[in-house]
């Protein structure tokens, strides 16, 4: 692991590198400070971008924008309670009640140093079992593909937020979508409906930028309560000596609960969070103060989030299956770049592999430097009228999906799906399943093809093999717990709270 490490040292050390870890970095925390935007519209956004870059610089300025989010959302929430990213909900709860107590720096303390801890341990995390899961992973046959993608999208529609049923209508339309194009077997041409530039299949950076990226915007213009609010002065940064105290076990189990809940498919950096503030209310000695301003709320969420983010990358690097919405982009983004995540990746492309987990402890000891120092800046940006904001991101939304193939039919691609994500969100559709299942789909088609060939047209051959059949039966387990009404209403009501 220490050669690993070296090799990844020197990728990640280069000018060039750093010098794009530094500005996905700067990206991913003033898209967190910013209430709406999120990583998701942002990566989304800018994935075009990368199509000039080396593949590793890519994945390396993506990643900073992702785990960066996760730090500049903490921002919004402490100083205005509005959380600038999803995860950042939780800490709304105590962070703001903090401000307002005049500890608004500790409070920013606290949620930048627990997330830095909380980096630094879930990269050795990914370091140390990436390997052991790819060695697993190479052991597999198309049959086991084929089951450990098909459990990855039903855990994805599992843990998706709102109705089991409407989660799986989602992650269907999303396969049906990723079929469209030349079947590469065969050479046929499916649901193009006529049009010479589906032959191709649909464009992902076209459903990428329109679900997430235009149809955030629109839902943005529609709430500009959302996003106007009184600022809350900041203070000192300095940590009492009995704060110290109290939040060092709540990040040390914060990042426990982050590092084993971002390997999960689906909801695992929300569900994070929210695990990591009902246990700090369980455990901690003064669980009468949540509600007034408890910095174990804030200690330990703000590191699961962070956790969660990092170790998210290891089912996408060593088996090529997207934890969330992100990581769906990013795989898309290699596979643009020609090529395929999962167990190939670390031998194929070690310097990849290892350049991005260096670069990860890299961009977290960066961040650290981003979010205390410049706290000033990053106050002024979220006095920013969004008016200003949305006419630009437009226009480099249209510029960017125009690039790839310097196609218009590309950008009439993004607008659509730009009102279809609008009308997802009037319909309380979590498109999330959508994007997994668009990237995965033709993935489990391919290794389907391939199992019934070897096996000679059985399907037998799927519960024949003992690692299938294990996947395909807790694959059904999951799937048939959460059509029960009871663990149904239970996992809604855990998801309003």
């Amino acid at each position: 692991m220490i050669e690993n490490l070296a090799l990844g040292l020197s990728v990640a050390m280069t000018f060039h590198n750093l010098g794009f870890a530094f500005i996905g970095c700067m990206i991913g925390t003033a898209i967190g400070v910013l209430p709406g935007i999120g990583p998701l519209a942002t990566i989304a956004l800018l994935l075009p971008l990368t199509f000039a870059l080396d593949p590793i610089t890519a994945l390396i300025m993506l990643s900073g924008i992702y785990y960066g989010a996760q730090y500049g959302g903490s921002t919004s929430a402490i100083l205005l309670n509005l959380p600038g990213e999803v995860t950042a909900v939780v800490t709304t709860l105590e962070g703001h009640k903090m401000a307002k107590r005049g500890r608004a720096g500790a409070a920013l303390a606290t949620a930048a140093i627990g997330s830095f801890f909380a980096g630094t341990v879930a990269t050795l995390v990914v370091a140390a079992s990436g390997p052991l899961l790819t060695d697993l992973a190479l052991s597999f046959g198309p049959a086991e593909y084929f089951s450990l993608i098909l459990l990855g999208l039903i855990i994805a529609t599992v843990l998706a937020q709102g109705s089991i049923f409407k989660s799986i209508a989602m992650l269907v339309l999303g396969v049906a979508l990723g079929l469209v194009g030349t079947d590469v077997q065969s050479g046929q041409v499916r649901f193009s409906f006529g049009f010479f530039e589906l032959f191709e299949g649909i464009d992902f950076v076209a459903v990428a930028m329109g679900i997430f990226g235009v149809a955030e915007i629109i839902r943005n213009l529609e709430h500009p309560e959302n996003r106007s609010g009184t600022v809350a002065k900041v203070g000192s940064l300095m940590l009492t000596k009995e704060e110290f105290k109290r939040a060092t076990p709540s990040v040390i189990r914060g990042t426990i609960v982050g590092s084993i809940l971002g390997i999960l498919p689906g909801g695992g950096l929300a569900l994070s969070t929210f695990a990591s503030y009902m246990l700090e209310r369980k455990v901690s000695k003064y669980g009468h103060e949540f509600g007034t301003g408890a910095i174990e709320g804030v200690a330990g969420p703000e590191s699961a989030n962070n956790a969660a983010s990092q170790t998210s990358f290891i089912p996408m690097l060593t088996l090529g299956i997207p934890a969330n919405a992100v990581m769906a982009l990013m795989i898309g983004g290699l596979m643009i770049h020609g090529i395929q995540p999962g167990p190939g990746v670390i031998q194929a492309q070690p310097a990849l592999f290892w350049g991005l987990i260096v670069s990860m402890w890299i961009g977290n000891l960066m961040l650290l430097v981003i979010n205390l120092p410049l706290i000033g800046m990053w106050v002024s940006l979220l006095r920013l009228p969004y008016k200003y904001l949305y006419p630009a991101i437009l226009v480099f939304c249209a510029i960017g999906v125009y690039s790839v193939n310097y196609s218009p039919f590309n950008v009439f691609e993004t607008v659509l799906f730009g009102f279809l994500g609008y009308l997802f969100f009037k319909l309380a559709l979590e498109p999330a399943p959508l994007l997994i299942g668009f990237v995965l789909g033709p993935m489990l088609e391919e290794y389907l093809r391939r199992a019934m060939v070897v096996s000679r047209g059985s399907a037998w051959v799927f519960v024949e093999r003992p690692v299938s059949a294990v996947l395909l039966a807790i694959a059904a387990l999951a799937l048939g717990a959460m059509l029960l009404p009871s663990i149904r209403r239970k996992k809604d009501q855990a998801l309003e709270e």
